[in-house]
């Protein structure tokens, strides 16, 4: 037998068991009106000015991530320009060009350098890491064409330092941030991670360079590119699991371009003076169409 309790529910009659809100206490029409909310009272004032806020971040955000984008495709076809090399008869010629379009990308970088001058820039890192990374790799592409050694990333960052007495171009003497702001110049760092995937991507650019260059008839320059990237590649290999997830992630890429190379060392080595200079390059093509199968399949 159900008490009194259990069976009105706490409700009124007819209310069907169910405990009453408070608010239905009060009529409809009461409840949907009431005062105006006072615009002018701390706490509104407060809110306008985290909107104002937030609304200023997101549009710098976005700003950010549009200069990334042409960071990106601007440093894409520097890299395309730096791969004619293989072919070009006049290297000097593209490495001026190349050098101009690096020129064009700071100044996208310095305009993002700008940005980020009053914020920190680790709270808009993921909007223009890409671009970063992209930059990190024409430039070490280039240096590489040139000296054949990789660039610090000491020397990236000393690329990025702007003043405007030379109207936006890098000023290449190291400066303090407090001297930053009194001289009116600009700085941005690349971070270690941005380097290291940056240069993860460049191993990928020289496992081309090397198929391109046999091709070409240029055997000295897969050896070159071999004995480069096991270099890298032990560099990678002592950070292993330890670094950021990224750049384990692209250790396996690295790992899968030296085999590349190496296997074309190999042909040169045991079979170059079989294979027709012109014949090479089909050759290597089609021992890396097999390698990628063979990964694929395990």
């Amino acid at each position: 037998m159900l008490s009194p309790r259990a069976d009105s529910g706490g409700g009124g009659p007819g209310s069907g068991g169910f405990r009453k809100r408070k608010h239905d206490n009060f009529p409809h029409n009461q409840r949907r009106e009431g005062k105006d909310v006072n615009s002018s009272s701390p706490v509104m004032l407060a809110f306008k000015s985290f909107q104002q806020e937030l609304d200023a971040r997101h549009d710098k955000y976005e700003r950010l991530v549009k200069l990334s984008r042409d960071i990106t495709v601007e440093s894409k076809r520097t890299i395309f320009l730096l791969h004619r090399i293989t072919s070009a008869p006049d290297m000097e010629e593209i490495l001026t060009e190349s050098e101009v379009k690096l020129d064009g990308v700071r100044q996208k970088i310095l305009q993002v350098a700008q940005e980020l001058s009053v914020e920190d820039m680790h709270q808009f890192h993921r909007a223009i890491t890409t671009g970063l990374q992209e930059y990190v790799e024409a430039v070490s592409f280039q240096h590489f064409i040139k000296t054949r050694s990789l660039i610090s990333m000491d020397e990236i960052n000393k690329q990025l330092i702007f003043s405007t007495e030379d109207n936006g171009k890098e000023n290449k003497t190291p400066s303090s941030d407090a001297q930053d702001k009194q001289c009116g110049t600009w700085r941005l760092r690349i971070t270690p991670v941005d380097y290291l995937l940056g240069v993860a991507d460049l191993t990928g650019e020289l496992m081309r360079m090397c198929i391109n260059s046999v091709g070409n008839g240029d055997i000295d320059t897969p050896f070159e590119v071999s004995q480069f990237l096991r270099q890298v590649y032990d560099g990678f290999s002592f950070i292993g699991n330890t670094g950021p997830y990224e750049v384990s992630k692209k250790l396996y890429t690295l790992k899968q371009s030296l085999a590349k190379v190496e296997n074309a060392c190999y042909a040169l080595k045991v079979r170059g003076s079989e294979i027709p200079k012109h014949m090479l390059a089909d050759v290597f093509s089609v021992k890396t169409e097999m390698i990628d199968q063979e990964e694929g399949i395990s």
